[in-house]
């Protein structure tokens, strides 16, 4: 009987945290990379659904920041099973047999990868305002669900700029010039200097409201 097929939108995190466990390579990093972002976007609408305020303008940005925590979720979701059946092709390239057939499905198969891997990046960082305004202007009560949250995305980012980086090389040790690869993507190649910016822009934040989160460090 065939086994399960193995997806974050239908397994169970058992099953699924089973399978990233396991020696096949699908799911990968990347693609756990995309469930830290579901969870940073999980914590984002439940802080968004606590922190309603009097004010009318508060309400109206809550909310429109609640729906795009939500649709948040299931993209990356969405991603993640994405960049499994990237990791897959990665795999099975690089199990062919050496020649030029080989390289250039790894090539392929490379670039296939850095890209899911900058989608994923660009998603998450693009969620930092909105962990921002949380942080500084979200239901005081729930600021350590925040600081996971900026974690958990945090984690995201570094994981899909280090998939683009390693994605992009081995382009290279397929035979392609490091300037080529560059030329031939060059949204992609910007991504890891990207998401290098976005990682201290939440190392900033953290640090900002580390005295509300984490008071016993401070007395």
């Amino acid at each position: 009987m065939d086994s399960p097929e193995i997806s974050t939108q239908s397994s169970t995190v058992d099953a699924w945290t089973r399978a990233l466990a396991g020696r096949n390579g699908s799911p990968g990093g990347g693609a756990g990379a995309g469930v830290m972002l579901s969870i940073a976007a999980a914590l984002m609408s439940m802080v968004a659904g606590y922190s309603e305020h009097d004010d009318g303008d508060d309400v109206a940005v809550i909310g429109e920041l609640h729906g795009r925590a939500q649709t948040l979720r299931e993209t990356a979701l969405r991603l993640a099973d994405e960049d499994s059946t990237a990791s897959a092709a990665f795999g099975a390239a690089y199990n062919l047999e050496k020649g030029p057939a080989r390289d250039a499905a790894i090539r392929q198969a490379s670039i296939d990868a850095a890209r899911a891997s900058s989608v994923l990046g660009r998603h998450a960082s693009d969620a930092i305002d909105d962990l921002e305004w949380l942080a500084l202007r979200g239901n005081p009560a729930l600021i350590a669900d925040v600081v996971v949250a900026l974690g958990a995305l945090r984690a995201a980012i570094t994981g899909a700029r280090t998939n683009v980086s390693f994605d992009l090389a081995a382009v290279s040790r397929a035979g392609e010039p490091p300037k080529q690869v560059r030329a031939e993507n060059p949204t992609v190649w910007d991504s890891v200097r990207e998401f290098d910016e976005a990682r201290d822009r939440i190392d900033a934040i953290m640090a900002a409201v580390d005295d509300r989160a984490a008071p016993t460090d401070h007395e």
